[in-house]
């Protein structure tokens, strides 16, 4: 059966199954639709191709100027969207089944309990899914492509990573096979015709919540046809920490080689233009949708939300392409929202964070949040404008390195352990790149104080407000109080679940300190920090 006639089978189901005084009831709740790309940065620049997105949602609502993610990583941070809890509770570590990304112990522990799935069971919503859901969605050893997670109504799912022609959908649990001929294969128009297909044939007799999770601009960088002339003088932004060494910083990315060659610096510029390009169908995606909801009549009765999984590099310290690093391009994330109640043209700087998002649905759907285990908060009072809301100066950042047991090819000589290298050796990740950080947004500081887990427990602390690049690690020369209120702090988030992770920052008036709960001993607390992610 064809997805436009799946859905047109639900309307006559709804009304059989739904009396018409909560038929009534339930269609007057709002609706929410969540655009989530992939890999698409915010401090280089990544919002600028969008101008129709921008029109359409950031100045018909509000943008999060200030929005993060706690994993700098497709399938960490997408498990923290889905639960709404930091990686260290949700236990999905890097984007393999080994760490916990779409793996049976995932299906069992984490996706019953994802806000999808309470909207769905617990609050009468049909729910719509399209694109990549996590890394490993599809494999085998987890069920293949017959596994379709509880709290999805309609489900078109992505087998495994993204990818622009030649894919495999999971069309509610059966294999659809994608070639490459654009007018009925290119990913990103495709969830597009599914969303307005879902839209036309949904019932109307109860709420929607649609997820739409775009291959875009994740690599391969494969634009659309018509876009692919697009941007061609435009390069990758050579800001103040453009190709320069990443002087004491973690020897991960002081073993970037400084200056890049021209060859790295053709190749990233190349994927800049490229990235970009394949945000043009996206921004297509956008105004097709909100199109469809105005025809309906569903526009003003809709909370949109639109924001990606994790930032991006092109260059920064040397470092080529990727994710994955602590600092701001790979942490901060696009986050504009439109809906009911939310005045236009609005700019809002308190620090959000993607954990927030599933409480935020939860609470416009009416649920209540006391009966969750999430980490996060909801956005809606931020959203109305309410006043004097008390709200955090504070949120946990953590990652697990990854690396190959055996040396790289590309780079022997920087032994066992690294991974993600390229040809002239510089290497993206590795096991000891494991970190966890505080990043702290208060009215007097913006900082950000991180801790490695290796041998050195190594240290890094910016002051964003004297320098936002994070050129400068001030790890010797902060004042030792605060290191040290910042270390504890570190510890508290690292073992914090539910409100005990919205408890006040070192900057709050609230803020309790008792030196003697230190750790004397930092191998200590090193080793607490690795054992945590088991």
């Amino acid at each position: 059966m064809s997805p436009a006639a799946l859905l047109r089978a639900l309307p006559l189901a709804a009304l059989l199954l739904l009396g018409p005084a909560r038929a009534v009831r339930q269609a007057r709740r709002p609706n929410v639709v969540l655009i989530l790309t992939d890999d698409q940065d915010v401090c280089l620049g990544g919002m600028t191709p969008l101008k129709k997105t921008n029109a359409l949602i950031a100045q018909m609502g509000i943008t999060f100027v200030n929005a993060y993610v706690p994993s700098a990583l497709c399938c960490p941070s997408r498990a923290s969207i889905l639960t709404g809890k930091y990686p260290h509770n949700h236990h999905v570590v890097n984007n393999t089944l080994e760490g916990n990304c779409s793996s049976k112990l995932w299906q069992k522990i984490q996706e019953p309990y994802t806000f999808p799935a309470l909207l769905k069971a617990m609050c009468g919503y049909q729910t719509f899914f399209a694109g990549k859901y996590l890394n490993e969605y599809g494999a085998e050893d987890a069920g293949g492509v017959g596994h379709v997670p509880p709290g999805w109504s309609f489900w078109y799912a992505l087998e495994k990573n993204s990818k622009y022609y030649n894919y495999t959908l999971s069309v509610n649990g059966k294999a659809r096979r994608h070639g490459e001929n654009y007018s009925v294969d290119y990913l990103t128009d495709v969830l597009a015709n599914m969303s307005l297909d879902f839209l036309e044939y949904k019932s109307n007799f109860e709420p929607f919540f649609m997820m739409i999770a775009t291959p875009a601009p994740h690599s391969p960088w494969t634009p659309a046809p018509q876009y692919t002339k697009s941007f061609q003088n435009v390069s990758a932004p050579r800001n103040s920490n453009f190709n320069i060494h990443g002087k004491n910083k973690h020897w991960l990315i002081r073993q970037a080689k400084t200056p890049m060659s021209n060859s790295s610096i053709q190749f990233l510029d190349d994927a800049y233009r490229k990235r970009w390009q394949t945000l043009l169908s996206v921004d297509d995606l956008i105004e097709k949708l909100v199109k469809k909801l105005e025809v309906n009549g569903e526009l003003d009765n809709t909370y949109i939300f639109y924001t990606s999984d994790n930032g991006y590099h092109t260059g920064q310290f040397s470092l080529p392409i990727d994710k994955r690093q602590l600092y701001e391009f790979d942490i901060k994330v696009p986050l504009l929202v439109r809906g009911p109640g939310i005045k236009p043209n609005q700019t809002n700087k308190m620090l959000v964070a993607n954990i927030d998002l599933g409480p935020t649905i939860l609470d416009i759907a009416g649920y209540d949040l006391n009966k969750t285990q999430m980490d996060g908060m909801s956005l809606l009072p931020l959203l109305r404008g309410d006043k004097n809301v008390t709200w955090r100066s504070d949120f946990l950042v953590e990652y697990q390195g990854e690396g190959y047991n055996g040396s790289d090819p590309t780079c022997p000589g920087l032994g066992p352990g690294v991974t993600h290298c390229f040809p002239d050796c510089v290497c993206e990740d590795s096991y000891n790149n494991t970190y966890a950080c505080v990043r702290t947004l208060s009215a007097a500081w913006d900082l950000q104080y991180c801790e490695f887990d290796d041998r050195e427990v190594f240290v890094e602390v910016y002051n964003l407000t004297a320098d936002p690049h994070q050129i400068n690690n001030i790890a010797k020369t902060i004042d030792q109080e605060i290191l040290e209120k910042m270390n504890y702090r570190l510890m508290m988030l690292q073992s914090c679940s539910g409100a005990t992770c919205r408890t006040p920052g070192v900057f709050d008036p609230g803020y309790r300190f008792d030196p003697r709960l230190m750790f004397s001993n930092h191998g200590l607390r090193a080793r607490r920090f690795s054992a945590q992610f088991l």
